[in-house]
Protein backbone atom coordinates (compact mmCIF):
# COMPACT_ATOMS: atom_id res chain seq x y z
CA UNK A 1 0.00 0.00 0.00
CA UNK A 2 1.64 3.31 -0.80
CA UNK A 3 2.45 5.80 1.98
CA UNK A 4 0.82 9.20 2.04
CA UNK A 5 1.72 12.12 3.94
CA UNK A 6 -1.52 14.12 6.04
CA UNK A 7 -1.14 17.46 6.26
CA UNK A 8 -2.65 19.15 8.92
CA UNK A 9 -3.34 23.00 8.05
CA UNK A 10 -0.99 25.17 10.43
CA UNK A 11 -3.56 28.41 10.28
CA UNK A 12 -0.58 30.57 12.20
CA UNK A 13 1.57 30.18 9.30
CA UNK A 14 -0.98 31.56 6.96
CA UNK A 15 -1.96 34.36 9.80
CA UNK A 16 1.80 35.32 10.11
CA UNK A 17 2.43 35.53 6.59
CA UNK A 18 -0.47 37.43 5.38
CA UNK A 19 -0.02 40.01 8.45
CA UNK A 20 3.52 40.43 7.02
CA UNK A 21 2.98 40.75 3.53
CA UNK A 22 -0.61 42.74 3.70
CA UNK A 23 -1.95 39.94 1.24
CA UNK A 24 -5.31 38.36 1.09
CA UNK A 25 -3.77 34.68 0.49
CA UNK A 26 -6.91 33.19 1.10
CA UNK A 27 -8.50 34.25 -2.03
CA UNK A 28 -6.52 32.12 -4.60
CA UNK A 29 -8.70 30.12 -5.73
CA UNK A 30 -5.54 28.06 -7.51
CA UNK A 31 -6.46 29.19 -11.39
CA UNK A 32 -2.51 29.33 -11.86
CA UNK A 33 -2.60 32.42 -13.91
CA UNK A 34 0.68 33.32 -11.70
CA UNK A 35 1.99 29.98 -12.64
CA UNK A 36 1.51 30.18 -16.29
CA UNK A 37 2.82 33.70 -16.84
CA UNK A 38 6.05 33.46 -14.41
CA UNK A 39 9.46 33.46 -16.76
CA UNK A 40 11.20 31.42 -14.07
CA UNK A 41 9.42 28.58 -13.53
CA UNK A 42 12.27 26.53 -14.96
CA UNK A 43 14.25 27.22 -12.15
CA UNK A 44 11.70 26.65 -9.45
CA UNK A 45 11.72 23.88 -7.02
CA UNK A 46 7.99 25.02 -6.57
CA UNK A 47 5.57 26.76 -8.94
CA UNK A 48 4.34 30.32 -7.14
CA UNK A 49 0.55 29.22 -7.48
CA UNK A 50 1.75 25.60 -4.89
CA UNK A 51 3.83 28.77 -3.03
CA UNK A 52 0.30 29.93 -1.89
CA UNK A 53 -1.15 26.56 -1.56
CA UNK A 54 1.53 25.69 0.83
CA UNK A 55 1.27 28.71 3.09
CA UNK A 56 -2.58 28.36 3.59
CA UNK A 57 -1.18 24.57 4.42
CA UNK A 58 0.74 25.98 6.98
CA UNK A 59 3.89 24.32 4.98
CA UNK A 60 6.31 26.04 6.85
CA UNK A 61 9.51 24.73 6.87
CA UNK A 62 9.91 22.87 3.74
CA UNK A 63 8.40 26.30 2.07
CA UNK A 64 10.99 28.83 3.67
CA UNK A 65 13.78 26.22 2.68
CA UNK A 66 12.95 25.78 -1.45
CA UNK A 67 14.58 28.03 -3.91
CA UNK A 68 11.57 29.39 -5.13
CA UNK A 69 11.11 32.41 -3.09
CA UNK A 70 15.22 32.97 -3.90
CA UNK A 71 15.11 32.50 -7.58
CA UNK A 72 11.66 34.60 -8.02
CA UNK A 73 12.74 37.92 -10.06
CA UNK A 74 10.48 39.84 -8.46
CA UNK A 75 9.14 41.31 -12.14
CA UNK A 76 5.82 41.08 -11.34
CA UNK A 77 4.21 39.43 -14.16
CA UNK A 78 2.37 36.96 -11.13
CA UNK A 79 1.26 39.97 -9.37
CA UNK A 80 -0.13 41.69 -12.67
CA UNK A 81 -2.20 38.43 -13.65
CA UNK A 82 -3.78 37.19 -10.67
CA UNK A 83 -7.25 37.93 -11.05
CA UNK A 84 -7.59 38.50 -6.85
CA UNK A 85 -5.00 41.52 -6.93
CA UNK A 86 -2.89 39.18 -4.47
CA UNK A 87 0.92 40.59 -5.01
CA UNK A 88 2.57 37.27 -5.33
CA UNK A 89 5.93 38.91 -5.85
CA UNK A 90 5.63 41.18 -2.39
CA UNK A 91 4.37 37.73 -0.87
CA UNK A 92 7.82 36.24 -2.18
CA UNK A 93 9.57 39.10 -0.72
CA UNK A 94 8.02 38.57 2.69
CA UNK A 95 8.60 34.65 2.42
CA UNK A 96 12.26 35.75 1.83
CA UNK A 97 12.43 37.86 5.07
CA UNK A 98 11.23 34.47 7.31
CA UNK A 99 13.74 32.35 5.09
CA UNK A 100 16.31 35.38 6.54
CA UNK A 101 14.96 35.25 10.19
CA UNK A 102 14.91 31.26 10.35
CA UNK A 103 18.47 30.94 9.37
CA UNK A 104 17.67 28.33 6.71
CA UNK A 105 18.23 29.93 3.32
CA UNK A 106 18.65 27.32 0.38
CA UNK A 107 20.61 29.42 -2.02
CA UNK A 108 22.67 31.34 -0.11
CA UNK A 109 24.24 32.84 -3.26
CA UNK A 110 21.25 34.76 -4.00
CA UNK A 111 21.21 36.04 -0.60
CA UNK A 112 24.70 37.41 -0.59
CA UNK A 113 23.54 38.74 -4.26
CA UNK A 114 20.21 40.01 -2.58
CA UNK A 115 22.59 41.70 0.90
CA UNK A 116 24.92 43.42 -1.53
CA UNK A 117 21.99 45.03 -3.76
CA UNK A 118 20.26 46.46 -0.25
CA UNK A 119 23.55 47.62 1.03
CA UNK A 120 24.22 49.15 -2.61
CA UNK A 121 20.83 50.82 -2.64
CA UNK A 122 20.97 51.84 1.21
CA UNK A 123 24.27 53.53 0.74
CA UNK A 124 23.96 55.77 -2.67
CA UNK A 125 20.31 55.61 -2.57
CA UNK A 126 20.32 53.05 -5.86
CA UNK A 127 22.61 50.92 -7.46
CA UNK A 128 25.61 51.42 -7.63
CA UNK A 129 27.34 48.53 -9.80
CA UNK A 130 30.93 48.09 -9.09
CA UNK A 131 30.14 48.41 -5.32
CA UNK A 132 27.59 46.23 -5.38
CA UNK A 133 29.39 43.46 -7.52
CA UNK A 134 33.05 44.31 -5.61
CA UNK A 135 30.60 43.04 -1.95
CA UNK A 136 29.29 40.15 -3.45
CA UNK A 137 32.15 39.02 -5.22
CA UNK A 138 34.34 39.31 -1.75
CA UNK A 139 31.00 37.66 0.63
CA UNK A 140 31.18 34.88 -2.05
CA UNK A 141 34.95 34.50 -2.61
CA UNK A 142 33.98 33.75 -6.32
CA UNK A 143 36.26 36.61 -7.44
CA UNK A 144 37.48 35.49 -10.62
CA UNK A 145 34.21 33.63 -12.31
CA UNK A 146 32.89 36.56 -14.73
CA UNK A 147 35.91 38.77 -14.86
CA UNK A 148 35.35 38.63 -18.44
CA UNK A 149 32.07 39.59 -18.32
CA UNK A 150 32.51 42.49 -16.22
CA UNK A 151 35.69 43.89 -18.16
CA UNK A 152 33.78 43.91 -21.31
CA UNK A 153 30.76 45.95 -19.38
CA UNK A 154 33.21 48.32 -18.26
CA UNK A 155 34.56 48.75 -21.20
CA UNK A 156 31.13 49.66 -23.05
CA UNK A 157 30.77 52.15 -20.15
CA UNK A 158 28.22 50.32 -18.57
CA UNK A 159 29.64 49.98 -15.15
CA UNK A 160 31.30 53.30 -13.79
CA UNK A 161 33.68 53.71 -11.06
CA UNK A 162 32.23 56.37 -8.89
CA UNK A 163 28.50 56.11 -7.91
CA UNK A 164 25.82 58.49 -9.43
CA UNK A 165 25.13 61.16 -6.57
CA UNK A 166 21.39 61.70 -6.31
CA UNK A 167 18.82 63.87 -4.33
CA UNK A 168 17.77 62.42 -1.38
CA UNK A 169 20.15 59.79 -0.17
CA UNK A 170 19.34 60.62 3.62
CA UNK A 171 15.38 59.61 3.46
CA UNK A 172 16.47 56.57 1.57
CA UNK A 173 19.06 55.30 4.55
CA UNK A 174 15.76 56.56 6.83
CA UNK A 175 13.63 54.13 4.96
CA UNK A 176 16.25 51.40 5.38
CA UNK A 177 16.29 52.48 9.43
CA UNK A 178 12.56 52.56 9.84
CA UNK A 179 12.25 48.83 8.35
CA UNK A 180 15.24 47.85 10.68
CA UNK A 181 18.01 48.45 8.33
CA UNK A 182 18.06 45.54 5.70
CA UNK A 183 21.54 44.85 4.63
CA UNK A 184 24.53 46.35 6.30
Amino acid sequence: MPSTTVIRPDSAFLTAVASRSGQPISLCYQCRKCTNGCPLTFAMDIMPNQVVRMIELGMRDELLRSKTIWVCASCQTCSTRCPNDIDIAHLMDSLRQLSRESGNVAEPKILKFHEAFLASIRCHGRTFELGMVARYKLSTLDLFSDLAVSLGMFKRGKIGFFPDRIKGRRAVRRMFGKRGGGAR
